[in-house]
């Protein structure tokens, strides 16, 4: 079936095609995948399996690569690395699909590129993704679109629009230095909570964050609304992903990409995008496994763990005031 949109085909400045390398292992998924990329306007040039691809003479790299991956062995582990280095130093537009299971593995690999990552997405979401890589095509002619798919896209350019400037009020400041993908190196051991917290210049000491259960109950408390309620009426996910990181930090523990994911109250492929975004602000980090490189978690910057540490203290102060005014 072929998808019902379609571009004037996408051409770089010097007037050539751009083309796209579909990797994927399930036929039928690949053979919509190639559907789906020829409609938007993009020349094949590699279109087959995973082990395939990686067995072969690897030539040049598409414009935009579409991969497909349920499952990630070692050897796939390697492509994937190879794909986001190649990608991170071409340009190349990255879109991964992959399941939550696999979804920690994959992620550790991608940390040049700033893959588009989905998680057990639709064929809707594949098209979006598309969009967004479109989007940033100059001088694109729109030959023809279906109504459904322009709004789609309408929304998630909103979407992605108000996301950005969320952030950037939440963040003042802290993109400087900062990047899709800011590495920062693993420490031996988490501090313990407000041990990074000390005075400058004679100023008063920073507040530390709160115990880690005084967080917990915070998140129980937003949690125990969707008993009531339609979650949607309160999805909050960058609040609720710096909530959990706090709380880890307060424990000294690390948070893997699903697990916050899960803790972000969205579907995983949009905590995905929220996490990207407020990595690229500066707010957190993606930190390498120290046992294992090919795998990353997320923590609070310095920063971000300084402004949750003010904001618990200016919350408990509020919070005192009536108490201590009745006595």
């Amino acid at each position: 079936m072929q998808a019902d949109f379609s571009y004037e085909p996408v051409c770089d400045g010097a007037g050539c095609q751009l083309g796209v390398t579909i990797l994927a292992d399930r036929e039928a998924l690949r053979e919509q995948m190639r559907e789906d990329a020829v409609a938007a306007g993009f020349r094949v040039m590699e279109c087959c399996g995973l082990d395939e691809y990686a067995s072969g003479s690897v030539g040049s790299l598409g414009d935009l690569v579409l991969v497909d991956c349920v499952a990630a062995d070692a050897g796939v582990m390697a492509l994937l690395s190879r794909l986001d280095m190649r990608a991170g130093k071409s340009g190349a537009q990255l879109v991964v699909s992959t399941g939550m299971d696999a979804l920690d593995t994959v992620f550790g690999c991608f940390a040049m590129s700033g893959a588009q990552i989905l998680v057990d997405p639709g064929r809707a979401e594949r098209i979006v993704a598309i969009g967004r890589v479109l989007a940033h095509v100059p001088n694109l002619r729109l030959r023809e679109l279906a109504e459904e798919d322009r709004l789609m896209l309408l929304r998630l350019t909103e979407q992605v629009g108000k996301m950005a400037e969320r952030l950037e009020r939440l963040s003042p400041g802290q993109r400087a230095g900062g990047g899709a993908f800011r590495l920062e190196a693993a420490a031996d051991a988490w501090r313990a909570a407000g041990d990074e917290y000390v005075a400058h210049g004679g100023a008063s000491p920073r507040p530390a964050l709160p115990d880690a259960a005084v967080i917990r109950v915070v998140i129980r408390n937003r949690q125990a609304r969707a008993r009531f309620f339609d979650p949607e009426l309160f999805a909050d996910p960058a609040w609720d992903i710096l909530l959990d990181l706090a709380a880890a930090r307060a424990e000294r523990k690390r948070v893997s990409v699903t697990s916050l994911c899960i803790a972000a109250g969205v579907p995983a492929t949009t905590a995905l995008r929220w996490i990207s975004q407020m990595v690229e602000m500066g707010l957190l980090l993606r930190i390498p496994d120290p046992l294992d490189r090919r795998r990353a978690h997320i923590a609070l910057s310095d920063d971000t763990a300084d402004a949750m540490a003010r904001y618990f203290a200016e919350t408990r102060a509020a919070a005192a005031a009536p108490m201590a005014a009745a006595l």
